[in-house]
């Protein structure tokens, strides 16, 4: 991308090849976006513009098989303001955490049962945390689902240009596309961002993607409270819309996350911990199941303040992202250099050894990590993480704000 910056200095109005567009660029704009920022389709009354930019990569991230036409939309956390309720789909390590039918119709029944009025069905495709990715079966098993109860299905497919290995990605919108009568249009919405395909998340660009004239219509309205600036809508624009760089660019960036994941997945296992097999994302999920004094929820969030503090590794224990089995973890290995990968692969072995070591005379003692090990954190966090682990962020140990 900085090369591409380099050749290409009139993308920005801050330079001199492009100040000559400042005017233009920083004056009002349309709520919605530049016209090169969006894309036109004919016959969606409520999709208006011209040009290409961002849908056409977000079509050739996905393989080029599934159209899409969007409308800007930023704030995907709705959970955080509306408070919605989530209630979790069990997913299992012994069918590699798929979500099946019956898990599905369970966790539906559930809620009805408990008073509690289900209004969607939420996924990220490619997965996070597991790094893997839906296959065609699941998808339509959930699309159909969704429509027998009339619920809607959002799907979230920011990591969909992060696919390095096979099996090749699938969006939702491919699915409706090939089964129009799968399920109702209207009941299918997908959310994306740029934040980790292009690895720009100060940019804080959303986009929500709808077959449900209501939905975009609400979308539109509330965009103008969240938008992105101008200056970068132009860089982004005239990014994106060199077919020639997004090519090149997708592919580089599949080459070096196969190459990472090869490089840390095989550390661990050099040390004895199992991931699960994945072929997306920026990150892996692997067990570490034998460290565990018991198998239970607080022996896992005690095993992870001993990772952070004392091992200064920051991972994401899975009771944060509603895993039911305890002693799996999300380790991010993309958004480091190699020293730093390797620093981190270091930090894992030494500790693995010290706790093995630990635990080599004890044979009996489920304790498997030095006695020695104690973490001293502030009493707002011990609450945090004792009391409600499943309310921790799934991206950093730090404490949530209190409002």
């Amino acid at each position: 991308m900085q090369e591409w910056i380099r050749k290409n200095p009139q993308a920005s109005i801050c330079t001199k090849e492009g100040a000559s567009e400042f005017k233009a660029i920083a004056n009002f704009q349309d709520y919605h976006g530049l016209p090169d920022f969006r894309k036109l389709k004919a016959n969606d009354a409520f999709i208006y513009g011209n040009a290409q930019a961002i849908a056409r990569f977000m079509e050739k991230a996905r393989g080029g098989r599934a159209s899409i036409w969007f409308l800007l939309r930023f704030d995907r956390d709705f959970g955080w303001r509306t408070g919605v309720q989530l209630i979790p789909v069990r997913c299992h390590s012994h069918d590699n955490f798929k979500i099946t039918e019956a898990e599905l119709a369970a966790a539906y029944r559930k809620a009805r049962d408990s008073k509690i009025r289900v209004k969607g069905i939420l996924i990220t495709n490619p997965s996070n945390p597991l790094g893997t990715t839906m296959d065609r079966e699941t998808l339509r098993t959930l699309a159909s689902f969704a429509n027998e109860e009339r619920i809607h299905l959002v799907c979230d497919e920011i990591f969909s240009g992060t696919v390095f290995d096979g099996p090749e990605y699938v969006s939702v919108a491919e699915i409706l596309q090939e089964d129009p009568s799968i399920c109702d249009g209207d009941l299918i919405h997908i959310v994306y961002s740029l934040s980790k395909d292009l690895g720009v998340p100060g940019f804080r660009v959303g986009i929500i993607y709808s077959y449900n004239d209501a939905v975009v219509s609400c979308a539109r309205r509330m965009s103008s409270f969240g938008l992105v600036s101008t200056q970068t809508q132009r860089l982004l624009a005239s990014m994106l819309g060199d077919d020639d760089f997004t090519t090149d660019f997708l592919a580089e960036t599949r080459r070096r996350l196969m190459h990472r994941h090869r490089a840390f997945t095989a550390g661990l296992e050099g040390v004895g911990i199992r991931c699960l097999q994945s072929n997306a994302g920026l990150f892996c999920w692997m067990s570490l199941k034998p460290l565990l004094k018991d198998a239970t929820a607080e022996a896992e969030v005690e095993l992870w303040r001993v990772i952070v503090d004392e091992v200064k590794l920051n991972i994401s224990p899975g009771s944060s992202f509603h895993c039911a089995e305890p002693g799996w973890f999300r380790a991010c290995f993309a958004n480091m250099d190699e020293d730093t990968m390797e620093t981190a692969l270091r930090r894992i072995r030494t500790f693995v050894r010290r706790a093995d070591g630990a635990a080599a005379p004890r044979p009996k003692t489920k304790k498997r990590w030095d006695a020695t090990l104690r973490l001293s954190l502030p009493r707002r966090l011990e609450e945090l993480t004792v009391l409600t682990p499943r309310l921790m962020s799934p991206r950093s140990p730090l404490v949530q704000a209190a409002t």
